[in-house]
């Protein structure tokens, strides 16, 4: 992979910049913008962005730090998801604490906000506090977002739990957008203000990137990532009024922005902040080290975005203006989906072979294809080609005979062809017999950020699989079958 972006370089300055804001005030909470842990969307659009790149910079702070996840109970009660895992937020939450657990931070708390006595919400919280976790509740909060006085007093932000924190930085983090983080930061302003405690607040920012064009493809491939939100990227009319600088920022920052300064104001009696982009901290332009190469990859992922949001669509989880709207903004920058050569490929070999089928670009740009069979689904027929095709074993020779897969499919209780895990446990209890498969497994490293499209929408698990081997997946909006349950 052609790296466009410098990641040691991000890490040391941006790393910089937190502890410039940081020796501002007594105690900095500081909201993450985006994800913490694997953020592979910046991955994507940033080719040489490491997806903990983040999580590594608050490796030398981290005597020094503490964590605060909120969750909204909105997004527990209807089982939100996590895309790129499959998982739902309450599920998601508990896995970034054990991942940080393990890497030695603190975790001081979750926070439920918007609780309103929502059933599910409660076995959430049950769980995490027999877990040793300790959980908070936010409850909306009384005159918000007209009536400041009510906001910042004892019946506003006073009527939130105070959470105790130890620590200098307290990073408050999220499984997704809308989770009541900023919330959260306000809230325990209120509450140290009122005890003479000199905190602060700022925002760890990724996208959009304040000092790149506003339609830079970078700033686009946000867009287009949060469409099902609304988002849409804005000039700063804040910053720009005061410093006379264009700056990028987003409608939802910048419409609660003239409240955020009252309240923050209010609460400190300080004029900290001018615009939304100064409460930001956000170096990645800095590190941008080749422009050609991250605009094509950040065009890549807009039309990614694109056919995800029309299999949403498919799906009944979005309406048709959300991918259409992408579309909107593929034609801003000129973008065809054929930027994409995994599409056409596929659809020629549906046209021909009338199967599903997935095509795959090899790191060495060669186009391969798998096609379903009664033994194989689509994405478990090309995995065993990519493996074939990279350790150079000849197309006539079966890495798994008939005789193998058969037995396995009569021991299920659906008729359908062995998904892509099944297969891959297949193969790694062959291998410690069969050196040839031995072999051709260690070639499964080389698809990482392969580019795929497949002819329908994948199942659940053949999608996971993939997921595991870093393959970049797109698919047509088509299902499967006309069954109504395929998973």
């Amino acid at each position: 992979m052609k790296k466009g972006f410098d990641n040691d370089k991000y890490i040391k300055i941006q790393s910089k910049n937190i502890k410039e804001r940081f020796k501002l005030f007594d105690k900095l909470y500081l909201e993450i913008g985006g994800k913490l842990f694997d953020d592979y969307h910046a991955s994507r659009v940033l080719p040489g962005f490491e997806p903990d790149a983040k999580i590594k910079m608050f490796q030398e702070l981290k005597d020094d730090l503490e964590i605060i996840f909120c969750i909204n109970a909105n997004d527990i009660e209807r089982n939100k998801t996590r895309a790129e895992f499959g998982i739902t937020y309450d599920l998601e939450v508990m896995r970034l604490i054990d991942n940080l657990n393990n890497l030695g931070f603190s975790i001081n708390s979750v926070v439920i906000t918007l609780y309103k006595n929502q059933g599910g919400v409660d076995n959430f919280i049950k769980k995490l506090e027999r877990h040793g976790i300790k959980t908070y509740i936010h409850k909306p909060t009384k005159g918000y977002p007209s009536d400041i006085d009510t906001i910042v007093s004892d019946e506003g932000y006073g009527a939130n739990p105070y959470i105790e924190t130890t620590k200098k930085l307290i990073l408050v983090n999220a499984p997704g957008p809308c989770s009541g983080k900023l919330a959260t930061c306000l809230s325990q302003l209120y509450h140290e203000h009122k005890q003479g405690i000199n905190s602060g607040y700022a925002k760890f920012e990724t996208f959009p990137v304040w000092d790149l064009p506003l339609k830079h493809p970078v700033n686009m491939a946000y867009e287009a990532a949060t469409a099902d939100l609304k988002d849409v990227n804005m000039i700063d009319s804040f910053h720009l009024e005061k410093y006379n600088i264009k700056a990028v920022n987003y409608n939802r920052d910048l419409s609660v922005f003239p409240i955020l300064k009252t309240i923050l104001s209010k609460i400190t009696n300080k004029d900290i902040y001018h615009s939304p982009t100064d409460m930001g901290v956000n170096t990645i332009s800095k590190c941008i080290i080749d422009n050609d190469i991250v605009e094509e990859a950040a065009k890549k992922e807009i039309v990614r975005r694109y056919y995800q949001e029309l299999s949403n669509y498919k799906n009944g989880l979005v309406d048709i203006d959300i991918p259409n709207n992408i579309k909107v903004l593929m034609n801003q920058i000129n973008i065809n989906n054929n930027i994409l050569t995994t599409i056409e490929p596929a659809l020629e070999k549906h046209k021909k072979e009338n199967k599903p089928v997935i095509a795959l670009k090899l790191p060495n740009n060669e186009i391969i294809t798998g096609k379903e069979s009664n033994l194989l689904s689509a994405p478990s027929a090309l995995i065993i080609n990519a493996i074939k095709t990279l350790s150079k074993i000849p197309d006539n020779i079966n890495l798994l005979s008939p005789n193998i897969l058969e037995p396995i499919l009569k021991l299920r209780k659906q008729n359908t062809p062995l998904q892509l895990q099944e297969v891959m446990i297949a193969l790694s209890i062959c291998s410690v017999t069969n050196p040839t498969i031995e072999n051709a497994l260690t070639y499964l490293k080389d698809l990482k950020n392969c580019e795929a499209h497949a002819t329908y929408i994948i199942t659940n698990g053949d999608k996971k699989s993939l997921n595991n081997l870093g393959i970049r997946l797109t698919c047509e909006p088509n299902f499967h079958s006309d069954n109504l349950f395929y998973n």
